[in-house]
This record gives structure tokens, sequence and C-alpha cells, in this order.
């Protein structure tokens, strides 16, 4: 299996952006995109300078590293690498005060595996990064009577007392087009949050009302396209985008997938909440070269365990089946189907982003979660 990196013709979107000639006009909100196919490092580097994240980050300010572990048995693609998050703290870390990394609980996942066995708990080894399971941590209740769904946001405290970053990984989601810098705050709620996914949309405009991050930086070097969030397939994007405003990183995330930004609708409730803007227009995209557009990614289809879910909720026998201890019977079946699904496919996705000559090397040194075997 090669990992795909398909590529189709240019386009003016990822163009290097030309200057503004109209000096009344309101500014743009900047997305940075930087090619991260020779040097990771460097790419993260340039995104942080051309998003101008000192503006938004103060001199000494304490931050929260929020990563997207939401898979213990993991493929390339589907978490944020360790690499980008190690380069990021490298970039920070003399302007900034203490740092954080933190994600938390799924009801199928175990964070703690997926600290661990990714490499991100030897990131913050060797970086000095403080690690925390936001489902262990004390929260603070927010109430916000005017919410749609999440009228009370119980915040871990460490999201309230830092500025948040958030790190998240370019994918499809079956359930909301894609996942983004939006998406990727759904992992500050608590382990239960599987409850809001009939109403994801509204629920992710509530949230991030609340938890807006100052800062996103999106690792784009492989994502993931087809069935995501999970039993996707490994995609070589080669790109970090950065930015100050988490709506309009999203906005060019969907255009640099092939995917029609007006169709995503919570980047639309996000924007009419005020926490950014997914008006192209009022975009500008900046970048040290020009970078071929890459052909659409595919986009995702609920897989078995997506569609029963959905089915489920839709049902009569919503509050039997999630409500009671029955509950523990689909979570044992989606655990199988996941633990399969690994143990068919994600071997031929391991080798290929082992064999990537600049991304490879982060995922060669570790051992695969089980029951993920050698393809070849």
């Amino acid at each position: 299996m090669r990992l795909a990196s398909r590529v189709a013709r240019l386009s003016p979107m990822e163009s290097p952006a030309q200057p503004d000639s109209s000096a009344q006009q309101t500014p743009k909100a900047v997305v940075a995109v930087e090619y991260s196919g020779r040097d990771v490092r460097q790419a993260v580097r340039r995104a942080l300078e051309a998003a101008n994240w000192t503006h938004t980050i103060p001199a000494g300010a304490d931050v929260s590293l929020k990563v997207n572990l939401g898979w213990d048995i993991f493929i390339p693609g589907a978490i944020t690498s360790p690499l980008v998050v190690e380069a990021l703290i490298e970039a920070i870390r003399a302007h900034v005060g203490k740092i954080y990394v933190v994600e938390a609980d799924q009801v199928l996942e175990n964070v703690e595996r997926a600290f661990h066995s990714s490499g991100m708990a030897d990131v913050c080894r060797r970086t000095g990064a403080t690690w925390l399971n936001l489902s262990n941590e004390r929260t603070v209740r927010v109430d916000r009577p005017d919410n749609v769904v999440l009228k009370r946001i119980d915040v871990p405290w460490v999201l309230r007392d830092t500025l948040l970053i958030t790190v998240p990984v370019m994918k499809t989601h079956a359930k909301t087009g894609l996942t983004g810098a939006l998406k990727n705050q759904w992992g500050c709620l608590s382990k239960m949050r599987h409850e809001y996914h009939l109403v994801l949309d509204d629920a992710l405009a509530d949230l991030n009302s609340v938890v807006r991050p100052h800062l996103s930086l999106m690792d784009a070097t492989i994502g993931l396209e087809g069935n995501g969030p999970k039993s996707g397939h490994p995609r070589v994007a080669d790109r970090i985008l950065c930015s100050t405003d988490p709506v309009a990183l999203d906005t060019v995330q969907a255009q640099i997938m092939g995917l029609d930004p007006a169709a995503i609708r919570h980047l639309g409730l996000c924007a009419a909440r005020g926490i950014g803007t997914n008006d192209l227009g009022a975009i500008e995209v900046r970048q040290s070269e020009t970078l071929p557009v890459l052909s659409p990614f595919a986009p995702a289809h609920h897989n078995a365990v997506s569609s029963l879910e959905t089915a489920l909720r839709q049902s009569s026998f919503k509050r039997l089946v999630f409500n009671t201890p029955l509950f523990r019977l689909p979570l044992l079946g989606a655990k199988m189907y996941y633990r399969f699904w690994a143990w068919r496919y994600a071997g031929l996705a391991w080798d290929a982003a082992a064999a990537h000559p600049v991304y490879g090397p982060q995922w060669r040194k570790l051992p695969r979660p089980w029951p993920i075997r050698a393809a070849r």
C-alpha cells in the first residue's frame, strides 16, 4: 500500500498571497499554509511566524496544547503526530511559560494508552511539557443559557487558567464532514460527550463559544481520508496550517481537502456566533511557496459502528440502549469492530507511513498497538 499523495492542478487559493492595496479594508483573517515535506520543524516555525502567533500569545503565558489522541489503536493520520507536537513545543517554549499537553478519555478509548503508545509521552519527557488527562482534572462550571445544546459546560481548570493552542490533524469525519481546529475541542468535554452526537454541529458552536482556541496549528503532514475519524486511509498532504482564527483555518482546510466549506454546517454556525470567519473573501492565505492542489480527499461515510449508533439514537430504544447497563453491549461490539478493522487493514497504513522519508522515522521506532500487524 502506498500513502496517497495525489496532486491536481494549481489553484489561486494556494498561490502566495498578494499584498492588499486597500489601506481602508478590514484586516483579513490570516491562515498560514506551509509545505512540510522537507523539514517539519522549519514548516512549523514558518507557519507560526506567518500567522503572527506572538500577537495572540503574550510572552510568558502558560499554554495548553490540545492534541488529538482519539484512538488508542491508532494509525498514522488518525492522531496528531508526535513530530509536529515536538516541533511546536520547540518553536514556542522560549516565548511562553508552562506548557501542558492535554486530551481526554472517550467511552471507547483509553487516552493514557494512546499517550504512551503514540510516542507523545516521549515528547513530553524530552521537552519538559506536562501531560494532563482532562478526564481526571477538576472542572469549572460555565453556564451559557443562550447556548443551543450545551447550556452548562464543565471546563477543565487548565483551559481556564492557560491559553489554548489546539493542534488537530487534517481528517474527514462521518458526522461533521471534517475534523479540524473546531472539532478538536470536542475532546475537552467528559467521556460521555457521545450523548450529543445527533446535535454535534450545534454542540460544537456552543463549545467553541466557551473554549475558543487562541491559536490553531494543524498537522496536515499525513491526514486521513475516507471513513474518518478512525477507519479511514492515511493521506499525505505535506502541510502545516496555522491561524489565530479557528473557523478560517477549518475553511481553508476544507478547500485543501476538496470539500465545500459551505457544506460543513458547524463552520457556518461558529461563524454566525462570532468565533471566526468562513468567508473566503475575508481570509488571506499566506505561504512561502506555491503548493500544488491535492486531488479531493475521499469523503467520510458512516462505518458500521457510526451507522448503528445513529440508528439506535433515533429509535425508541435510545434510552434503553444508552442510559442503562445494556450500554456495555454496544460498547463491546464497537471495540471488537475497531480491533478487527485494525487487525485487517491498519498494517498497510503503518507500513506506508513508516516508509516515508520525512514522517516515517517517528513511526518506525514505535511498537505498533495491538492488534495491528505488519502487512508485509
